[in-house]
């Protein structure tokens, strides 16, 4: 149960960026010493250092009592310096990673070839890479000068639900469908969440390729739809409208740098690529079958706000976090 116990830490970690590293997948490890916790980190942001290496660069400064002179997320600067370090290094050291380690050169080195270098006691692998040209990592770390021992398919299912989302957008439209509501499950009447979960829905909308957002929703609130939490790039919109009678004084408009397109046509989602929806009963239901997962805020207020989801889906839950006072749970769709 140790190898389990060590690899639902990765995990946790890992879903802290679920959507944060798109295109790349959330995948999170932990480096272990005769038993004891060195280092729990996850991938962050794509072109940045992968949860492997940020795993070992915060164990070397637990084990070295020193810490690096170096942005720890420039992918190149960190393997460089862990390739530095002396060969037994982490000899004795092992690591839990859920997601099979890259095989493959792109916006950052191979971390099985890091892996196979480092010569560890053991790494522990959660799914194998699905993806073609990825996969075979575990094979390369496995022809180091120092084999370590490898173990594979540790909470395989958990950690293939971690890496659905970038399955799908390999191959379509990624559909995420953001919703707060309080504890009695009424939606609508100015912010609910805390500003620690609006700041995470900024993050995933300076990440994603589209809002998408219902016509009446922009009628009525009347939003901006920026990352002003985030003070990064807003993303372009889709508002979904049979009409384009729309208010161009609404503040969305006026954002700079950003395509707002105004249709009824929702043949995009066909296209690999990161869809967010932000909207009510109405996009729930024109959406259907095409959500794919659905993000939750619950706070912990009640309400006497009538508005609510009049509609009918089942869910799987995947993950739930505390975010701040609220209680941030990622689902499934499993049927409408």
């Amino acid at each position: 149960m140790r190898n389990e116990f060590y690899m639902q830490l990765a995990l946790d970690k890992a879903w802290q960026y679920q959507g944060l590293t798109y295109p790349n997948p959330a995948v999170g490890a932990v480096v272990t010493l005769n038993g004891k916790i060195l280092a729990i980190e996850a991938h962050q942001k794509a072109g940045t250092s992968h949860a492997e290496v940020l795993a070992l660069l915060s164990a070397y400064e637990i084990l070295s009592n020193t810490h690096i002179d170096f942005d720890s997320k420039d992918a190149q600067k960190a393997h460089i310096f862990l390739l530095s370090l002396p060969k037994d290094f982490f000899s004795q050291c092992s690591i839990y990673v859920t997601l099979e380690p890259c095989s493959h050169q792109g916006q950052t080195p191979s971390c099985a070839s890091l892996l196979q270098s480092l010569s560890l006691e053991s790494v522990v692998i959660g799914i194998k890479d699905p993806i073609a040209g990825h996969d075979g990592g575990a094979d390369i770390v496995g022809r180091g000068v120092l084999s370590p021992t490898i173990i594979i398919s540790v909470l395989e299912e958990e950690c293939q639900a971690l890496l659905e989302p970038f399955m799908i957008w390999q191959k379509r439209a990624f559909v995420l469908f953001k919703l707060a509501q309080t504890s009695n499950g009424r939606i609508g009447g100015g912010y609910l969440s805390s500003k620690v979960s609006l700041t995470h829905v900024h993050q995933l909308r300076e990440v994603c390729d589209t809002l998408l957002i219902g016509g009446n929703t922009v009628r009525e609130d009347r939003p901006t739809l920026d990352c002003r939490f985030t003070e990064g790039k807003a993303p372009n919109v889709k508002i979904y409208s049979k009409q384009d009678d729309f208010d161009r004084d609404i503040p969305l408009f006026s954002i700079e740098n950003r395509e707002v397109n105004i249709g009824d046509d929702i043949d995009f989602l066909s296209k690999p690529s990161f869809v967010m929806v932000e909207g009510g009963e109405g996009m729930l239901n024109v959406l259907g079958e095409k959500i794919d997962w659905m993000l939750i805020y619950q706070t912990p207020k009640l309400s006497t706000n009538n508005l609510t989801y009049n509609t009918t889906m089942n869910l799987q839950f995947l993950h739930q976090a505390k975010k701040d006072v609220d209680l941030m749970i990622w689902s499934r769709q499993i049927g409408y």
